[in-house]
């Protein structure tokens, strides 16, 4: 959330920026300006009339005591008519205060000025690549994920869609093997990089998913466990996670952290479930875009003036597993118009999966799959969540900055390693950090079961 301050000294960079993200027509900025100046001058007339009441309540009992019974009288009178007044100004007051709080978590944060200015994902800006220098012997067609998936009985999406709906899948045997492997050794990694592990809960309160911005803008994309149907939430009502950021941000909520606690860092693994209600018909098969997804996530609390220099130590510790897995990918920093709703600053980590031929891949075909998106938030969540540290023990409280990114995104790596690590025979080889979690070296798959199998790959 931005600061009022901040609106009032600064509404013209603020106009600028909902233009440089494309929301200059989905915000009234002029409203929530005008709300605030009527919310200002309703505070500041309810002041004077405050203190006036005092004076004369102050004066009856001295009115009294002198005998003036007529004047301590209109006195009392012009009392009861200013508490009257004051109450009808405080109940006006109060109802702007709610609908500027309301407008105010419709704002998106300020992109940093370091941001390219561009429209959509087309204006992002490659910044670097990493592993294609040395690229691994690929048969001459690579069969995509989903296909070899289905093929070695690894991936399957049919019962899925059975047992919960679409985009919802089974992992098995060696599948299964694999998501487990890359869970645990990304947790390793990350561990060595001094993140303190988290398991935290996974059903969210709104308040908690209004504090890292999921509400309200984002509703229709989560996955809502409890309350009313209506637009309206209740801080009972419940969430499944849509991404461990919101538990692990939140977990410090309305706390003051000293400066000796920071940097803090936690990393948390935890199923992840999100509708993609803007996002139907994008991708119909495999595992790329679906509702239930791992990750593991690494969020970081900074002290302000530290938080971008931690955003290229939080990009590299991201990059760490990718590189320690072998597979290529790149940077992308993204321009305000790809920027998400929260963020200040993002860096887009894409790896390299060279099964599905694609207009926006690399020169060598395949496409690029976004595993991390890590970002500065700056002080944006802090204040929506009410996180504070205290610079000195006799100071004053101040938001901190918060930073998170994905340390990666399981199931997308899987379908890289699928597709970058298949050899011509229609195996998979291990990436060599991943055997001891795994205890082979290659992906030979199975044969399918049940009569609907016949035909399918299976031999009868």
């Amino acid at each position: 959330m931005l600061s009022r301050q901040y609106l009032r000294a600064h509404p013209d960079e603020v106009r600028e920026s909902l233009r440089a993200r494309g929301m200059a027509d989905d915000v009234d900025l002029d409203r929530i300006l005008e709300l605030d100046e009527e919310w200002r001058a309703l505070k500041s007339e309810g002041d004077t009339l405050r203190h006036e009441r005092n004076q004369v309540s102050s004066k009856i009992g001295d009115l009294k005591a002198e005998g003036k019974e007529e004047a301590a009288q209109e006195a009392i009178e012009r009392s009861q008519k200013l508490k009257s007044q004051l109450a009808e100004i405080e109940s006006r007051a109060d109802e702007l205060e709610s609908e500027l709080e309301s407008a105010l978590l419709e704002l998106p944060n300020v992109p940093h000025e370091s941001v390219p200015v561009g429209d959509d994902e087309s204006d992002n800006v490659e910044l670097r690549r990493h592993g294609f220098e040395d690229l691994r012997d690929l048969p001459a067609e690579v069969t995509p994920h989903y296909d070899l998936g289905e093929e070695l009985d690894v991936i399957d999406e049919q019962r899925g869609a059975k047992t919960t709906g679409a985009g919802f899948y089974f992992l098995k045997g060696e599948g299964a093997m694999l998501e487990h492997a890359l869970i645990q050794f990304m947790l390793d990694v990350h561990r060595e990089q001094g993140y303190v592990d988290l398991f935290p809960p996974i059903p969210v309160k709104s308040t908690s998913m209004v504090g890292t911005g999921q509400l309200p803008k984002f509703a229709d994309d989560a996955y809502r466990i409890g309350g009313s149907e209506t637009e309206d939430w209740d801080d009972d009502d419940l969430w499944l996670c849509p991404t461990a950021e919101v538990p692990v941000t939140n977990m410090y909520a309305d706390d003051i952290l000293l400066k000796e606690d920071l940097p803090l860092k936690h990393q948390a693994y935890t199923p992840n479930f999100r509708r993609e209600a803007g996002e139907h018909g994008t991708e119909t098969r495999g595992i790329v875009r679906v509702h239930q997804f791992n990750k593991v996530e690494l969020v970081n609390f900074v002290e302000p003036e530290n938080s971008f220099d931690r955003l290229d130590a939080l990009v590299d510790e991201s990059e760490e597993v990718l590189r320690r897995l072998g597979l290529p990918y790149r940077i992308l920093n993204l321009c305000t118009g790809d920027l998400t709703f929260a963020s200040a600053k993002t860096y887009d980590v894409e790896v390299w999966a060279p099964g599905t031929d694609s207009p926006e891949g690399p020169d060598r075909g395949g496409r690029w799959l976004e595993v991390s998106s890590a970002s500065n938030f700056e002080a944006f969540q802090a204040r929506r969540a009410g996180l504070r540290y205290r610079p000195e023990r006799h100071e004053s409280a101040e938001y901190l900055h918060t930073l998170n990114a994905s340390g990666t995104a399981v199931g997308r790596v899987m379908v890289a390693i699928l597709e970058y690590y298949q050899n011509e025979d229609g195996t998979v080889t291990v990436p060599e950090v991943l055997r001891p979690y795994m205890n082979r070296e290659v992906i030979e798959g199975h044969e399918p079961v049940g009569e609907s199998a016949v035909g399918a790959g299976r031999r009868d």
